[in-house]
């Protein structure tokens, strides 16, 4: 008699009324936002606008979507091109199938598209939201225990997931490695790890982005090895696996050749906001210089110069007519009426 085990959702949708809630809709929502919070937090402590990190995201996401959705159909073609498939599945994004390669690589490309578009560089964008990209991850992947899907190998540990069977999709019921879980632990793990690094090292010019690819790349890869449905091998290794494999090596070279290049963090990640705190935006220019202009005016026209121009408001005196070359010498005071005389 199993003792403890994880159990998982007799179902992934709850109706209500006519219109469907998916449990995998959810996580993904709920990781969007996830990521956009912590990212607007991130790029405002960077000098940046509130509100960017949104409105860059309104390119990513759908970007994003399509390409983790086009990874996983070319990847996995069989179920929908293959004999026996059904082309039109391959909308139904609902029943699982986001590839994170596909969506990283086209979200940024979503991205890329957004930065332009407000004048800001890619890889400082890419550095705010790398740890919120991992926490969405770990969120994303509750989405495979709504759907009961992507699971390890069998197992007896206490931890297992029972998984039911359905001979519609051939699915075998039992015990289960819980590798939703482990990657979910993981890219917690990574985002953990990538806010630890930049604030210690003060990473920039896309090199957060780049250890939370590396990171992540390291985890995925085991993960991966564990994992019991159907997927393409090239040479003994799953796909993703060698996916894994080769994105890790180019997020280590980028980061060495970029710390070597371009060492350090930018100093300014928005141009729009640094105009406005030095004040070179429209508006706010001729007011700062103004301001300057008339403390140094009260230091220019207060002072004791020689001329007996000053004042305590700052504006000249006129000279009276009986102010002769005699009172003159009687306001500098008798030591220095002395001296001239």
């Amino acid at each position: 008699m199993d003792l403890a085990y994880i159990p998982s959702p007799s179902t992934g949708v709850v109706h209500l009324g006519p219109i469907p809630l998916r449990g995998y809709a959810f996580c993904i929502i709920i990781g969007v936002f996830l990521a956009v919070w912590l990212g607007n937090r991130r790029w405002q402590r960077r000098g940046g606008l509130p509100g960017t990190v949104t409105d860059i995201a309104v390119w990513a996401v759908p970007f994003g979507l399509v390409g983790g959705r086009l990874y996983h159909v070319i990847t996995t073609y069989q179920p929908y091109f293959g004999e026996g498939g059904h082309p039109l599945d391959a909308f139904k994004v609902w029943n699982g199938g986001l590839g994170i390669w596909g969506a990283v690589a086209l979200g940024a490309v979503g991205a890329w598209i957004g930065c332009r578009r407000r004048g800001i560089p890619l890889p400082a964008y890419a550095d705010a939201v790398a740890p919120g990209l991992a926490l969405a991850q770990a969120v994303g992947r509750w989405g495979n225990w709504f759907n009961q899907e992507l699971y390890g190998k069998p197992t007896t540990v206490p931890w297992a997931l029972k998984i039911d069977s359905d001979p519609a999709i051939g699915r075998v019921g039992g015990f289960y490695h819980p590798t939703f879980l482990y990657e979910c632990l993981w890219c917690i793990g990574v985002a953990l790890l990538v806010l630890w690094a930049d604030r210690r090292f003060r990473l920039g010019h896309g090199r957060v982005f780049a250890l939370y690819v590396a990171a992540y790349c390291v985890g995925r890869a085991w993960i991966e090895y564990m994992r019991v449905d159907e997927a393409n091998h090239i040479l003994g290794l799953r796909l993703n696996d060698w996916t894994a494999l080769v994105v890790f090596l180019l997020a280590v070279a980028y980061i060495v050749v970029s710390s070597r290049r371009r060492p350090g963090r930018e100093e300014v990640v928005e141009p729009a906001a640094q105009a406005g705190r030095t004040g070179t935006g429209p508006g706010t220019g001729a007011g700062k210089e103004t301001g300057a202009d008339a403390e140094g005016g009260e230091d220019a026209e207060g002072g004791s110069g020689e001329e007996g121009t000053g004042s305590a408001g700052g504006a000249p005196q006129a000279r009276r007519p009986e102010d002769g070359p005699t009172a003159e010498k009687s306001a500098k005071g008798p030591e220095r009426a002395t001296q001239e005389t």
